[in-house]
């Protein structure tokens, strides 16, 4: 009985030992801090303005129009990471994290612009909002309902219904005189795409993790150039 007990008790000890060693409040070496923060601030960028280029070009809006979403977006991502990292009262975990934008909605969001219009998906968001602030308390219990394999079989579905965006985007510059898409955008698209590959196979792990994220902003950047 006193093995046991003492037994117990080092392994506390041990474990509230790794626990101040690695918390939250601990300042890793700039050789560590550097790469993660730059990879949080990446994913959140991903999130942040892919979003609202994919949906606002999906229905055809105007690269002002484009900038007026990707402001509002990241100006609400911004409150949701006070919100997030400081908390108050039942909302936020009080961890020090960047709250960007899922990809989840991005299908229905699309849907539900092309027949109703951007201020449809407004209320939708606001409403789907108070639905998950009431249902929260109770989702926990339903995560053993969600496996690595239903959780990545969503991922492929959500990637598979954007595929119809990326080629529109392919598709920009073409005209009635040149039908097609033109061969930079296309060297492009598969440059990215072989360039993604390679990242995500021969690159160390804290890379490979981003490689997407790695070749948005270039991508991106030629995007808004063929549509001026």
């Amino acid at each position: 009985m006193t093995t046991t007990a003492e037994e117990k008790a080092t392994k506390v000890a041990a474990r509230k030992a790794r626990a101040a060693e690695n918390g939250v409040d601990s300042i890793p070496p700039l050789a560590r801090l550097f790469p993660l923060g730059l990879q949080h601030v990446m994913a959140l960028y991903a999130g942040a303005v892919a979003v609202p280029l994919i949906v606002g070009g999906a229905l055809g809006y105007s690269a002002a129009d484009l900038a007026f979403l990707i402001s509002a977006d990241l100006f609400i991502a911004g409150v949701a990471t006070i919100v997030q990292s400081v908390g108050f009262w039942r909302f936020g975990v009080r961890l020090p994290l960047m709250q960007g934008v899922t990809f989840a909605a991005v299908g229905p969001m699309i849907a539900i612009g092309q027949q109703h219009g951007i201020q449809t998906i407004f209320g939708s968001v606001i409403a789907c909002g108070l639905f998950m602030v009431l249902i929260a308390p109770f989702f926990a219990q339903l995560l053993r309902f969600f496996p690595p394999i239903v959780t990545g079989t969503v991922i492929l579905i959500i990637g598979l219904s954007l595929m119809k965006v990326a080629a529109g985007w392919i598709m920009t510059g073409s005209t009635p005189e040149a039908p097609g898409a033109p061969p930079l955008n296309l060297a492009f698209a598969f440059g990215t795409l072989l360039f993604i590959v390679l990242i995500e196979r021969f690159a160390p792990p804290a890379l490979a993790r981003v490689s997407v994220r790695w070749v948005w902003s270039p991508a991106r950047s030629r995007r808004c150039s063929c549509r001026a």
